[in-house]
């Protein structure tokens, strides 16, 4: 294969990576070759082929010749990129497993949707859905309200106006902008975002924003665990998250390379 062929199918294999990974974050139905090639306009057995090599590459994966979805390997390449806070989540997120026992995430919001980032070690066993990537609903997970913690009501209009909130969520869930509203007033009196089986029956997650030195709101850290977990050490837990939560932002913007000299300055 000359290298004029090479550069065309890798940049043909980067499509499909590229289309892939933009439903799976969106929420949008995975697709087969057959859709894969209709979408991208090629022809099927190419696009047969690539994806083939694209499995054998850890890039995409299918199971039982389903649709496709981002493979393990794409994540690893993408960990390769972490510098600051992304990196300096995992010590975070470890951390509340040893102080709480309480699975740990951090989150960042794409319009109604929450993507995660990393969560911690007893969240992301195998076999579970929780993995990098996963999808969840902006308005009725405590990550997600966290995010959501200096949108003020038309903003919330404006953002969850065409969202089916019917059949979503857990039974504390809101079920409209709304009460979605009313839910963020309650919660920043306190400080912070406890969502009491918003998305799932049995689950609390209480949560805080993440913030860059200009004070945008970057992430969101949040654990999660039973009622009993949680409501026996919100406040401890509430103060540890803040804190971490502070100690993330000090490392927005800095490179692996800013993190060493100050470390060698200080």
């Amino acid at each position: 294969m000359d290298s004029s062929s090479q550069a065309s199918s890798m940049a043909q294999g980067l499509r499909i990576v590229r289309l892939v990974v933009d439903r799976e974050k969106r929420g949008r139905r995975l697709l087969g070759v057959s859709q894969l090639a209709s979408e991208m306009d090629m022809e099927q057995s190419r696009v047969s082929r690539l994806t083939q090599e694209l499995c054998e590459l850890g890039l995409l994966e299918r199971v039982e010749r389903g649709p496709f979805r981002t493979g393990p390997r794409f994540f690893d390449l993408a960990a390769t990129l972490n510098s600051g806070w992304v990196r300096e989540s995992r010590n975070e997120l470890e951390a509340f497993v040893a102080s709480f026992g309480l699975r740990s995430r951090v989150s960042v919001r794409e319009g109604f949707r929450v993507i995660l980032l990393r969560a911690s070690s007893n969240d992301a066993v195998p076999g579970s859905f929780v993995k990098p990537g996963m999808v969840t609903p902006v308005w009725c997970t405590g990550a997600g309200r966290a995010l959501l913690w200096d949108d003020k009501e038309p903003a919330v209009q404006t953002l969850l106006q065409d969202v089916n909130f019917i059949g979503v969520g857990g039974p504390g869930a809101a079920h409209s902008p709304h009460e979605v509203v009313e839910l963020m007033d309650r919660d920043r009196a306190r400080g912070f975002i406890l969502a009491e089986e918003e998305f799932e029956h049995g689950v609390y997650e209480l949560a805080v924003p993440v913030r860059s030195a200009e004070g945008s709101i970057i992430a969101a850290l949040s654990v999660l665990g039973s009622r009993a977990e949680i409501n026996s050490s919100a406040n401890d837990i509430a103060t540890a998250l803040t804190a971490a939560a502070e100690r993330l932002g000090l490392y927005v913007g800095r490179t692996r390379g800013d993190a060493g000299r100050k470390d060698q300055t200080s």
